[in-house]
């Protein structure tokens, strides 16, 4: 499908001209309201036609600092842990998990616990001491529409797909459901499912305080303001990214992770920042938010941040859910 990218908003203030930030859609679209579940039901053959098949994971004996390392060169959300000798899924790790661990959360007990608070021997501990072991998976055969519920009901981001013996065959993510409303026009707007009351961080925050309310709320991604304006956004893999590359992960490695996360947050903030408007349709965010692999899009109106919409607003949005 061929798109041409228009400026539609001026967020504080800035000279959109020579600041082309904001995003929408002009091309030619599919027309009219989309049966989101009835395009699933219809479609051919198991939730394997769009799951990833190659599946890169760690077993559960795998160092937590190797993972680490890993997810930050892959840019993963998440891992899935299997057997070492069977290929059997045993867990799953998350970005978030491993924040949990090194800024504060509930994980960090673990660090208390059994390393006596000695963080540099808990990043080379086996990964299975964080992982979740209570892991929704399904078989290779389900049907894409059951992946789809079950990403809704279960408030998961990501579902392991494996065979009749339980061995990994591929995972399916939120993104993956993008793909079916990409270039069609929903007649479903943002702005009645973005995530509104959001909570930002100015950009002289350091990343440990961003990390922080990103544990205690919940959070995978917090807006990132300066003088009152948008300047970015940041994520839980953005941090995680940091913590496992560079001169972070050399202080992650010594065991100086207080310093590693001293820094401001405004030094995770590299990418253009990507925005759109109220008025634009699901169909057209989608688009956006795959062709600039991002996942979630700041909604601009009038020159102020109203909210933010992420792929799980679009999940539930499609499941008439909110």
């Amino acid at each position: 499908m061929s798109s041409r990218q228009k400026n539609t908003g001026n967020p504080g203030g800035t000279d959109i001209s020579k600041d082309p930030k904001a995003y929408s859609m002009e091309s030619i679209m599919d027309r009219g309201n989309v049966n989101f579940k009835a395009r699933i039901a219809e479609h051919e053959g198991s939730m394997m036609a769009v799951a990833t098949k190659d599946v890169i994971s760690a077993n559960p004996t795998t160092p937590i600092i190797d993972v680490i390392k890993k997810m930050s060169k892959m840019h993963f959300k998440h891992m899935p842990i299997v057997n070492a000798g069977t290929s059997k899924l045993e867990g799953i790790i998350t970005s978030v998990d491993i924040m949990d661990l090194l800024g504060g959360g509930e994980r960090s007990l673990f660090v208390e616990k059994k390393f006596k608070g000695n963080l540099l021997s808990a990043i080379n501990a086996q990964v299975r001491y964080i992982m979740e072991h209570e892991v929704h998976s399904l078989r290779n055969d389900a049907h894409i529409e059951k992946a789809f519920e079950l990403m809704i009901d279960k408030q998961i981001g990501c579902i392991p797909v494996v065979d009749n013996d339980g061995h990994l065959e591929a995972i399916c993510t939120e993104r993956d459901f993008l793909t079916f409303i990409r270039g069609v026009l929903t007649g479903k707007k943002v702005e009645k499912w973005q995530t509104r009351n959001v909570k930002t961080a100015d950009a002289a925050t350091s990343i440990w305080d961003v990390a922080r309310t990103m544990i205690e709320n919940k959070f995978k991604r917090v807006p990132i303001v300066r003088d009152n304006i948008l300047v970015g956004v940041v994520t839980s893999s953005d941090i995680l990214s940091y913590l496992g590359t560079g001169e972070a992960f050399e202080k992650l490695t010594t065991g100086n992770v207080h310093e590693a996360f001293d820094s401001p947050i405004s030094s995770l903030l590299h990418n253009d920042l990507i925005w759109t408007i109220p008025d634009a349709d699901l169909g057209e965010a989608a688009e956006i938010m795959l062709e600039k692999s991002i996942g979630c899009l700041p909604i601009i109106k009038d020159g102020n941040l109203e909210g933010i919409l992420t792929e799980r607003d679009i999940l539930l949005a499609l499941a008439d859910k909110q």
